[in-house]
């Protein structure tokens, strides 16, 4: 990568300030660690007022080391277009600072906040004590704790109309009762996964105030592999190092849709990436697209985008085929999760893929860079890219069992809040789309 690096200094003492970004985002797309996020947030000063980025100030109150983790954080955000300026609060000493009014957290006057706070710091009883505890303390520790939670909302929110994001409380690797947590009524895990109802119930109280599940993160990525016992003795850091980019992907989810860097369409690729296949070499009976392997991995792609439908997400399709040839399958596959009534809009032809997309943006009357595009072939990305900056362009990289993953994990799909009009945004564009069908026939 440093041939790539030797470009983008070369693009920024030229002043080429737009192609020296659109390579620094390559490069965290290639390359994304400590090293790469250095070179990129030490750039970024010299780009700063010389490109449309978002401007984003971001508080941490916290009870463990998070240092290493913001410089990963600001180049994902710089990569997503956001200018993310960071305030560290210090050390445990998150109550102090949120009930200051007028301290260093808000006179940073922040547009979010992150209350990162571990199970062991804030609620030590059921972290380290509770196979000493009776069901009553239990459930005295467990209230405790809910109502802590409730006070600090409350104070941040008299002080601060900031969005506030908290993480929930992380359960143990081991359970302190082994196995025979699982048999119990009053366990362990049944004591967090009730405060952490509370946390939750005492968020959904206050407008702007959302949920990380962070016991969720910890447990996707392994509750062994997340920690570092190591760190944690000799910097306070219980981190695994490995694990620091996925927590500010984290983070990323929440403060993506905050800052608007959204996508309201997800553009897709037919062969190869809608289906396993190219239906005009491999015919229907060729096309994979069912519940076994390979034609799984597809499956679950559909899947998940008809839960970004549900979320308010237009789907549409992009494709350089024969028209009547992917109208086949995509009526009559059997195979098929989605189907023509699923998209708000279709380009099925050789033409260009980035006028098809500006196209699709027209019909749809959205802007370019609210899309999303979405293609197995790294030559019509990189076109569609270059044609195209303001779309964003998704990676499927090698193994189609990741596409999924790839969907599911992209923060510009995430939402923080849903209404019955996000609901039925889909059905409400498929309703128009056979409107204007039946007048065309008429």
């Amino acid at each position: 990568m440093s041939d790539l690096r030797s470009e983008i200094d070369f693009l920024l003492s030229s002043g080429s300030a737009v192609a020296a970004q659109t390579r620094l985002a390559e490069l965290w797309r290639k390359e994304s660690g400590a090293a790469a996020a250095g070179f990129i947030t030490s750039r970024l000063e010299r780009l700063r007022e010389k490109l449309a980025l978002r401007p984003y100030r971001v508080a941490f109150l916290r009870s463990f080391t998070i240092e290493p983790a913001i410089p990963l954080l600001r180049a994902s955000a710089f990569v997503s277009g956001i200018d993310l300026s960071v305030h560290l609060g210090n050390f445990n000493a998150y109550t102090q600072e949120i009930l200051e009014e007028d301290g260093p957290l808000y006179r940073f006057v922040p547009d979010a906040a992150v209350l990162a706070v571990r199970t062991v710091d804030v609620a030590p009883d059921l972290w380290q004590a509770f196979a000493d505890l009776s069901p009553d303390q239990a459930e005295d520790a467990s209230r405790r704790v809910c109502n802590s939670f409730a006070q600090w909302i409350r104070a941040f929110r008299q002080r601060s109309q900031a969005a506030l994001i908290i993480h929930n409380l992380e359960q143990p690797s081991w359970p302190l009762r082994g196995v025979l947590d699982a048999q119990c009524q009053n366990s362990q895990a049944v004591a967090i996964q009730k405060t952490n109802e509370g946390i939750r119930q005492a968020a959904n109280g206050h407008r702007g105030v959302y949920v990380l599940d962070y016991d969720g993160l910890v447990a996707r990525h392994g509750r062994l592999c997340w920690r570092d016992e190591r760190k944690w003795l000799t910097a306070r850091m219980p981190i695994a190092a490995d694990q620091l980019l996925n927590l500010s992907r984290e983070w990323m989810r929440f403060l993506v849709p905050l800052t608007g860097k959204v996508a309201k369409v997800l553009v897709v690729d037919l062969d190869n990436t809608l289906w396993g296949g190219i239906i005009g070499e491999d015919s229907m009976t060729g096309i994979k697209c069912d519940a076994e392997y390979p034609g799984a991995a597809y499956q679950a792609l559909q899947r998940a985008m008809l839960d970004l439908s549900k979320r308010g997400i237009l789907l549409a399709i992009c494709s350089k085929n024969n028209l009547d040839d992917a109208m086949e399958v995509l009526n009559s596959h059997p195979g098929m999760l989605l189907r023509p009534k699923h998209f708000a809009a279709m380009r099925i032809n050789w033409r260009d893929k980035a006028q098809n997309l500006r196209e699709i943006a027209s019909e749809l009357n959205i802007g370019i860079d609210y899309l999303a595009f979405m293609d197995d072939n790294p030559v019509e990305r990189e076109h569609v890219r270059a044609a195209l900056p303001e779309v964003t362009v998704i990676d499927l990289l090698g193994d189609p069992l990741q596409y999924e993953a790839t969907l599911r994990e992209n923060p510009v799909f995430e939402r923080l809040s849903l209404s019955a009009e996000d609901q039925q945004r889909t059905a409400f564009y498929a309703g128009q789309q056979e409107r204007a069908e039946a007048e065309q026939s008429f």
